[in-house]
């Protein structure tokens, strides 16, 4: 069973789940923290030791720290294999653990484009925030730059549960140029394209992407999901959605499905 929504929870806590994740026993725990380190510690000795998918238990559980810091970012073998201490390749067979175990999905990046260079490199996401940032050593707080990642990574995870349980053939993909510019989410043939920013107030400094990525392609909807009060229009194309309305645009199908 994977992590709950925030639709399915009355009075949710959002900075709260930034650090108990949404696997219901945590979320629901009393001591998400200690839940969360019985959790990994079972995973590792039931799926990883008992299995015996790796030789050495200690080492992977490193990678693992490693893995969880650099979620949601691009996957670079060299640099995970430098910190976690083993070789590239043998970080390769890690992250396909990861995957064959069901810890997290990855996340092809958009290639058609006429006009721009695209990065061809995938991302790794864990399949939970609460795991991701008790496994980094993390604690988010609203306004930190940790709970920025942290929010980027949970609205990923609302959206693979819509993909789930309403829209199992939706294709959800970033984008990013060879000269910087991203947007975090791609839904479909360009359906949505979500940024995604965990702060009171959306600038115009924060649309370069959206910016970008309307000049070369037709987007259905672009929208920025945040922290903001109230919905607005910043630009003629692109909407500002406090995160709830934007949950309810997604489970409505109004963004794609």
């Amino acid at each position: 069973m994977g992590p709950l929504s925030a639709t399915e929870v009355k009075g949710f806590d959002l900075e709260r789940a930034m650090w108990s994740g949404l696997l219901a026993p945590h979320f629901l725990s009393p001591d998400p923290d200690r839940d969360l380190r019985a959790y990994v510690a079972d995973y590792l000795k039931e799926e990883i030791a008992a299995e015996a998918r790796v030789r050495n238990v200690p080492a992977f559980a490193e990678f693992l720290r490693v893995a969880a810091l650099t979620s949601s970012e691009l996957l670079n073998y060299t640099n995970v294999a430098r910190e976690a201490g083993v070789s590239a390749n043998v970080v390769r067979s890690q992250f396909e653990i990861l995957e064959d175990t069901m810890l997290g999905p990855r996340l092809a990046p958009w290639k058609r484009s006429r006009d721009r260079r695209m990065i061809q490199t995938e991302k790794f996401c864990l399949f939970d925030v609460g795991v991701a940032n008790h496994l980094a050593r993390r604690r988010p707080r609203i306004g930190s730059a940790e709970f920025g990642k942290s929010f980027e990574h949970w609205v990923l995870m609302e959206i693979m549960n819509f993909r789930r349980y309403r829209a199992p053939d939706l294709d959800v993909r970033f984008w990013r140029t060879s000269t910087g510019y991203e947007v975090d989410f791609i839904l479909g043939e360009m359906d949505a394209a979500i940024e995604v920013k965990g702060s009171a107030r959306v600038h115009e400094g924060d649309l370069r992407g959206l910016r970008a990525l309307l000049e070369t392609h037709r987007v259905k909807r672009a929208v920025v999901a945040c922290l903001e009060k109230e919905p607005r229009t910043i630009h003629p194309r692109i909407e500002i959605l406090p995160w709830r309305l934007f949950l309810e645009r997604l489970w409505s199908k109004d963004l794609a499905g």
